[in-house]
Formats: C-alpha cells, structure tokens, sequence
C-alpha cells in the first residue's frame, strides 16, 4: 500500500469496525480507492467462507471512500449521511483476499447514489455488489 496523502487523508475517515476488520487501501484505481482486507476469523463466516456482513461493511467503506474523493475537490468538508442500501450476493467469498471499488453513478447538491462491487480473483466477477443513496449537506456551522 502506498503511503501518499490522499491514501492517508482516505484511512482517516474509516470507522474503527473497519480497522478491526483489517480494512486497507490497497491501491488507487483511476483515482478511486481500491480498499481490501486478507482472509481470516475477524471476516469469516462458515468455516471457508467470507461472512456476508464483512462484504457488506468492505463495499460500504469503499462506497464512501469514492464519494470522499470525488466531492473533496469541490467541498472538502461536506457530510455525508447513508440514507439507503441494497446489497446483491453473487457468489461466496472465498478464503482469499478481497477487494472492493466504489463509483459514484450521480452526484448533485444534495444526494449521491453510489454503486461498490467486491471481487477476489478477477473484477469482472464479483462476488456482491451494494448500492448506496447518500443525503449531502454542508458542515455544521461552528
């Protein structure tokens, strides 16, 4: 994992589920992260298998991470707020290390709608995919 600024300004945002989880930025993708986490008993579920929620937390954390960097240019301090989720389980995860890469579909003044899919071996087949609406408003005043 590289160790420039924006990766760091990246894993300064992450809740701590994900550093229990071993949550990481992997590496850039066209200027998105690509966060992924190494089998092992904090994501597993059935013996050889990933746990369903640790998928779902991985594509969350890399859903908000595209959206992070793609409003940062505009709005560095602008909140987001997840207001819906929907989650797609394509196949079981493996013991392998997986990835997961968000993209922002919409943005505009006031809601995103962001679509993360999780992969281990090759990304053009996904193991879940998540689908994300999110509510923008600017930061509290002080």
């Amino acid at each position: 994992m590289s160790t420039d600024p924006d990766m760091n300004a990246i894993l300064g945002f992450m809740p701590p589920f994900a550093e229990t989880m071993g949550i990481t930025v992997d590496h850039l993708h066209n200027g998105l992260p690509v966060m992924a986490f190494d089998y092992g008993t904090q994501v597993m579920g059935r013996p050889g298998f990933l746990h369903g929620g640790a998928m779902s937390g991985l594509m969350e954390i890399a859903a908000i991470a595209a959206l992070r960097v793609t409003v940062a240019a505009d709005e560095p301090a602008v909140r987001i707020k997840p207001v819906n989720i929907t989650i797609n389980f394509m196949r079981g995860g493996r013991e392998a290390r997986t990835y997961a890469l968000g993209e922002v579909t919409r943005i505009g003044r006031r809601v995103a709608n962001v679509e993360a899919k999780a992969w281990q071996d090759d990304p053009a087949k996904p193991i879940a995919t998540i689908f994300m609406n999110f509510l923008l408003s600017s930061p509290k005043p002080a």
